[in-house]
């Protein structure tokens, strides 16, 4: 087993009408995951309009933590609570940077559209912190800025803003779209 952090991604179809059951069982279920060792966070992705998608995250400490949480009979329970709530999930596991580009049947991009993909979750929301917080923060020494600036905007990022990212820039990342073609569109649109 690994001891690296894992992420557990997982793809759930809501039923028609179950949506505030589905979102009560959620907050539940990872609740329980919170009181495991091991666990690092969770988060979740709702679907965009007309889809009822919802990604799932779970990160734990390791192959080892996130094991005896999927095994542990309150887990178990939990799922059964969820029966009807929701189609039968698909499940990824992914350890290290790549969780984050890895798609079912696809492997990751190369590392250069990783950098910039990450580089543009983090851009907008550093700024909006700086813009908000840099004047109180200003004063303060260089390493109390940086550590609180990175203790509040870290969680944000993990579990929000680049798996929003990720999911946005999905075609592009996988190589089903480029900017050329969008430049393409346009002459093709403007002649």
């Amino acid at each position: 087993m690994s001891a690296s952090p894992v992420t557990l991604m997982v793809a759930r179809r809501v039923e028609h009408g179950r949506y505030t059951d589905f979102n009560l069982w959620l907050n539940e279920g990872r609740e329980l995951a919170a009181d495991f060792a091991g666990y690092l966070g969770s988060g979740v992705l709702a679907p965009p309009a007309g889809d009822d998608e919802y990604q799932i995250i779970f990160r734990f400490s390791s192959s080892d933590t996130l094991a005896a949480w999927e095994h542990s009979a309150s887990r178990h329970a939990w799922l059964a609570r969820g029966a009807g709530l929701f189609e039968a999930p698909h499940e990824h596991r992914a350890m290290g940077l790549d969780a984050w580009f890895q798609t079912s049947g696809s492997s990751a991009p190369p590392r250069w559209k990783q950098a910039v993909a990450v580089w543009l979750a983090f851009f907008p929301i550093s700024l909006v912190f700086q813009w908000m917080f840099g004047g109180v923060l200003a004063d303060w020494a260089l390493v109390p800025r940086v550590g609180v600036s990175t203790l509040m905007l870290t969680p944000v990022m993990v579990f929000v803003f680049i798996p929003l990212s990720m999911r946005l820039l999905a075609p592009w990342l996988q190589g089903k779209w480029s900017p050329r073609d969008l430049l393409s569109r346009w002459r093709h649109a403007h002649r």
